[in-house]
């Protein structure tokens, strides 16, 4: 893993966890924290690790873009922070690990975009989500995105519009996380969904992953048409023959990859 400035990376087993490491500046988003984690998350993705956690480090999770660094951009300049930062989010999903977020204090604006881009999230009861721009200057049109993805349309434009932080139980109430534990239980919490959703074959988990991104907010028949024909192909992989295998023969499975 390379040397970086603003956040820190450790590999544990199959695990790698890329922590956001500006706990002075709340971990707000420059363009070489963004650059970093996208170096990050890149490099993670080429390696066989099986799942990768985003933590923040100090009293936040993140609370969004650095408007230090935003503020000093033209037009041209905030466009290209803001690729930036949506290049992080495609990664992210893009990765063929699973990739959990790890909440604690707030996620708002981009950090809140952060999470809603996690395959999987959880929460401590300490955690806050927001989307402030909508009480500011700035609305929080990209970091919407995801989020919209994620709750369902009057819950983001209360999100939206309002500015408000939503407490841990109302994100996991709207489908923002996949789970509420108290603080001290939160890196046991992050173990455990992650275990559960890396078992089986690495393979047909990574194609598994693409496709289920690949197929959300399609019509149905488009969907189907897309799931269908990579199902179908992956039925003749290695991990899914001897899955197959293994239910007639009554064994466990040994998966080849």
């Amino acid at each position: 893993m390379g040397e970086y400035e603003h956040i820190l990376v450790k590999r544990e087993d199959d695990t790698i966890t890329i922590t956001m490491n500006r706990a002075a500046r709340r971990n707000s988003l420059s363009a070489e924290h963004l650059a970093e984690l996208l170096d990050a998350f890149v490099e993670a993705g080429q390696t066989d690790a099986t799942g990768i956690v985003l933590a923040g480090a100090g009293p936040v999770f993140s609370a969004g873009h650095d408007f230090g660094d935003v503020a000093a951009r033209d037009l041209m300049g905030v466009r290209e922070l803001l690729r930036l930062c949506t290049d992080l989010m495609g990664t992210i999903q893009a990765v063929p690990q699973v990739v959990i977020a790890r909440v604690h204090g707030l996620a708002t604006a981009a950090g809140c975009q952060l999470v809603a881009s996690c395959d999987l999230a959880i929460a401590a009861e300490s955690a806050g989500f927001a989307l402030p721009g909508g009480k500011g200057g700035w609305f929080c049109h990209t970091p919407a995105v995801p989020v919209a993805r994620s709750i369902g349309r009057k819950r983001l434009m209360e999100l939206a519009l309002t500015g408000d932080v939503i407490d841990a139980p109302t994100a996991l109430d709207w489908g923002l996380v996949n789970r509420v534990v108290p603080d001290a239980e939160l890196d046991a919490a992050v173990a455990d969904l992650l275990a559960r959703a890396t078992r089986g074959s690495r393979a047909s988990k990574a194609i598994g992953k693409q496709t289920l991104y690949a197929q959300l907010d399609r019509p149905e028949a488009d969907a189907y048409s897309i799931a269908l024909e990579v199902m179908a192909s992956a039925s003749q992989l290695p991990g899914a023959r001897e899955g197959m295998a293994a239910f007639l023969e009554k064994r466990h499975p040994n998966f080849p990859d």
